[in-house]
């Protein structure tokens, strides 16, 4: 079995026979899936009508259970994004009616953000196909070999995910 890495491989190894590329076989599969990925999500995502940040900030607060509500800090934290654009995205789903404000009981400077019955409907369904499509993408690995390949590519993320200068 080959595929478009192989070729490439093939390639910088007879250009640049002095170098190591072996990193590349990994890496470069790693990337090429993720590409994949992002468009196969974005599809799954757009059939239900939600951009891929809805979708992160909206399973957030699912996740987060019962009453399905965080402060904005702790979504920018959990989404990677500054409090500006957390404010954006927030203003842009109450709009869509699938959060909404109140305010923090805790904080009366503060607020909580709510994931809304039609926001819980919309997260749950764009989940359940999105877990439909990424199952068929597996479907041809055992078992074991996908918790080995998830165990394995966890040794490559916890650093990165754990580097403090966010590089």
């Amino acid at each position: 079995m080959r595929d478009e890495v192989d070729g490439l491989i093939e390639a910088w190894r007879a250009e640049r026979p002095d170098v190591d590329v072996t990193p590349l076989e990994v890496l470069s599969r790693v990337s090429r899936l993720a590409r994949h990925l992002d468009r196969a999500r974005r599809t799954v995502f757009t059939e239900h009508s939600l951009e891929p940040w809805e979708f992160d900030v909206l399973a957030e607060l699912r996740r987060s259970g019962p009453p399905y509500e965080l402060s904005p800090g702790r979504l920018l934290r959990a989404t990677l994004v500054t409090s500006g654009t957390m404010t954006n995205r927030v203003d842009r789903l109450a709009a869509a009616g699938l959060v909404r404000r109140r305010p923090d009981p805790a904080d009366k400077r503060g607020v909580l953000v709510r994931l809304t019955g039609q926001g819980a409907e919309r997260i749950d369904a764009a989940l359940e196909s999105l877990l439909r499509y990424e199952e068929t993408l597996l479907a041809p690995m055992p078992a074991p070999e996908r918790e080995q390949l998830a165990s394995l590519l966890r040794c490559l993320l916890v650093p990165l995910d754990t580097e403090p200068s966010g590089r």
